[in-house]
């Protein structure tokens, strides 16, 4: 009798672990019906260093992720897709660049707020965007004496 009293406490302890590390590994992807988020596009000519899930920065806070990028049949450009945190109010003149943590970091999507009056809207496009810059392609032109 004591050991199925054991075994329904230790399946009942393992149960609850499994269950727990599902609701901690649904929240750590980001993963809800209702994520508070909203959706803005950008058109970048290379997305070189950066993934679905990176990091999207304002002032070095994170303030969303990159949800989707796609390749541009017609103007072969990476368009990506970024999700933005609600409540993040960001001006139609706002722009975009590929930035990088550090020379050996990683790298992130870098807001940066304009000054106008009017407002993104869920789904509007930042047009005044800034690819990567790729470290190797800046190393040879620095070697080659290329530097132009």
């Amino acid at each position: 009798m004591s050991e199925n009293k054991t075994e329904v406490i230790v399946g009942t302890a393992v149960l609850a672990a499994a269950i727990g590390f599902l609701v901690y590994a649904g929240q750590a992807t980001g993963y809800s019906n209702d994520s508070g988020e909203y959706d803005l596009v950008a058109s970048f000519r290379s997305v070189e260093g950066i993934s679905v899930g990176t990091d999207v920065r304002m002032a070095g806070v994170t303030v969303g992720s990159v949800k989707a990028l796609d390749l541009n049949a017609e103007t072969f450009r990476a368009d990506t897709t970024l999700a933005i945190v609600d409540g993040i109010v960001l001006p139609d003149d706002t722009s975009v660049a590929i930035a990088s943590e550090g020379l050996l970091g990683g790298n992130f999507v870098e807001l940066v707020p304009g000054g106008s009056p009017f407002n993104l809207e869920p789904g509007d496009e930042i047009v005044d965007t800034q690819s990567s810059v790729s470290l190797i392609s800046l190393l040879l032109r620095f070697v080659s004496g290329n530097g132009e």
